[in-house]
């Protein structure tokens, strides 16, 4: 189960451990959780307390998911204070080896997950996520100091980044690689690549790099490594156009590239497209779990987000009924 910042709380992880999740993702731990996030880097006792508190509970801390963009902005830019934040990251990656937390998530992008909108888009008007072209705001540049819609640096000049190319951003992808790779083969942990979501090609005057199943390649042939992965979105992957969900589950599967699984469903493809319950989506999600079991995926899968319910409890029981749903399913393909 994935937990927000700020959520990783003991509620909500006896929560976790009543409805029968067995690991958590813990998504961009808040400044509560790891106060050291506003050191520019994560403190091995403060990751070990994290994990401790998790433990503590039954569950297993798999993974870390998404740097604080203050961490690295400079790193996504590739502006001159990139090595300083460089130096940072790979304090932040020794940190989680030494704590035991054996995955770090990430998603290099300069815009992020932009443009979605909240409506009745699953089963019963269930509320959820989706990007709807018609509806989608206006494709402004990035401000300067401003990153994943995340303002950075109150102190940067006015105007905005400007234009970044694809290829700027390959060369920006490739310098955090070939610098970061190394550290986390010596700390073993997993560096572990999330696609773009939305999948367009350019969004906000910025280039996006992985937009289709097979882009992940070129990511994955810059440092051939164990521990340069995949943050297998599963629902990003059915929103790009002309991607063929399955046979990347089983490509990359099959490779051991997969870290973690966002296993979640959607309707359509971008520029319009849905968020919805796992049985009604244009994936066939017992499909997809059979084919990670064919293809020898013994890793973890989380329901990532999911429709919110029309109940006291809107999120819990959304994420109720997905794991339940994903345990029954794979318990009947004898794979639980």
């Amino acid at each position: 189960m994935g937990l927000y910042g700020g959520m990783v709380n003991d509620d909500n992880l006896r929560f976790a451990k009543q409805i029968g999740a067995t690991h958590i993702v813990a998504h961009l731990p808040s400044d509560e959780d790891v106060p050291s996030t506003k050191e520019g880097y994560w403190a091995y006792e403060e990751l070990k307390a994290l994990r401790d508190k998790v433990h503590g509970h039954g569950l297993v801390l798999e993974a870390i998911e998404n740097f604080h963009p203050a961490h690295w902005d400079q790193v996504l830019l590739g502006r001159p204070g990139r090595q300083a934040q460089m130096e940072k990251l790979k304090l932040t990656i020794r940190n989680l080896g030494k704590a035991g937390i054996p995955v770090m998530g990430y998603y290099f992008s300069l815009a992020g997950v932009w443009g979605r909108v909240w409506g009745p888009f699953g089963r019963g008007d269930a509320e959820a996520v989706g990007y709807l072209e018609d509806q989608a705001p206006p494709q402004t540049p990035i401000p300067n100091g401003e990153i994943w819609g995340t303002v950075v640096d109150k102190n940067a000049p006015p105007g905005d980044i400007g234009r970044v190319e694809r290829e700027e951003m390959w060369s920006h992808l490739e310098y955090f690689l070939k610098e970061l790779v190394p550290v986390a083969a010596e700390a073993g942990v997993r560096l572990a690549a999330h696609p773009d979501d939305p999948p367009f090609p350019e969004l906000r005057g910025t280039g996006r790099l992985i937009t289709h199943p097979d882009h992940y390649r070129r990511l994955l042939d810059i440092v051939p490594s164990h521990y340069n992965g995949l943050e297998f979105c599963q629902g990003t992957i059915s929103e790009m156009r002309d991607a063929d969900v399955y046979g990347a589950i089983r490509r990359y599967a099959t490779e051991g590239k997969i870290c973690y699984v966002h296993f979640r469903n959607v309707q359509g493809k971008v520029p319009n497209y849905k968020e919805v319950f796992l049985d009604e989506g244009d994936v066939d999600m017992i499909r997809a779990l059979q084919i990670y079991a064919e293809s020898g995926y013994q890793g973890v899968l989380i329901p990532d987000h999911t429709p919110n319910t029309s109940c006291a409890a809107p999120w819990h029981a959304g994420i109720a009924w997905a794991l339940g749903y994903m345990k029954a399913a794979m318990r009947m393909l004898g794979v639980a």
